[in-house]
């Protein structure tokens, strides 16, 4: 993928989790919503479909996958209202009935590339189980006082505005954001140094330090291209 296009997939991303925000949407589903997108332009070029509008398809997607249905009328209302913030809210007419027709149109194109096959792994619940294991070996002032939890959540959210959940192990992402949040605020796991097991090893037997490297240079990589955007 060249660098326009990740750019491009970079602000649809960053359009859907401003959407979802709007729609109330929860961290799962919108993870789903990302990787539904990712994986369809896996399969095909951006050139060849409106990005936005697969973007938004895909919210509502995930929305009936993870069982937080929305309806189309409000995902197509807060989409649009997103998408063109000085433009009046959308009216049923034309526009709305146009958008409705595509959107289903798209719900089924997306579900035919992806073979039906939208159920996924995500991070989430390895990393909530992770840091309440964390949280127990760290002294409790020292955990509140460090957002070490708020801040691998934050890092597993941003991640899916790259591709990488497409090829990244599930548990492995969840040990990478906790390690890169602890570099983050110059924190070690209290008696790792005396450990025969390095921490990461204790919740996830098969990954190893260079996967966990691998996977913060993704992330890194992601927040490079937010920088070009801030500069440009």
């Amino acid at each position: 993928m060249g660098d326009s296009e990740g750019r491009v997939h970079f602000r649809v991303v960053r359009f859907m989790h401003e959407a979802a925000l709007r729609l109330h949407m929860k961290s799962v589903p919108l993870a789903t919503a990302c990787f539904i997108y990712h994986k369809f332009f896996r399969e095909y070029a951006v050139k060849d479909f409106d990005p936005y509008l697969i973007g938004s398809t895909s919210i509502y997607l995930a929305g009936k996958v993870e069982e937080e249905h929305l309806k189309m009328r409000d995902v197509i209302n807060v989409c649009y209202k997103t998408l063109h913030r000085r433009k009046a809210p959308l009216e049923i007419g034309d526009t709305y009935t146009a958008l409705q027709e595509s959107m289903a149109s798209c719900e089924l194109l997306i579900l035919r590339c992806l073979k039906f096959q939208v159920v996924f792994v995500h991070p989430h619940k390895y990393l909530l189980h992770y840091l309440k294991s964390l949280q127990s070996w760290f002294h409790r002032r020292e955990w509140e006082e460090t957002p070490i939890a708020s801040t691998a959540w934050a890092l597993l959210r941003d991640s899916y505005h790259s591709s990488m959940c497409l090829h990244s192990n599930p548990e492995h992402v969840a040990v990478a954001v906790i390690y890169l949040a602890l570099q983050c605020y110059g924190v070690e796991v209290p008696y790792s140094k005396y450990a025969d097991t390095p921490w990461w090893k204790a919740f996830c037997e098969d990954v190893t330090l260079d996967a966990i490297k691998a996977i913060i240079k993704d992330i890194l990589t992601t927040y490079d291209v937010e920088i070009t955007f801030s500069t440009s």
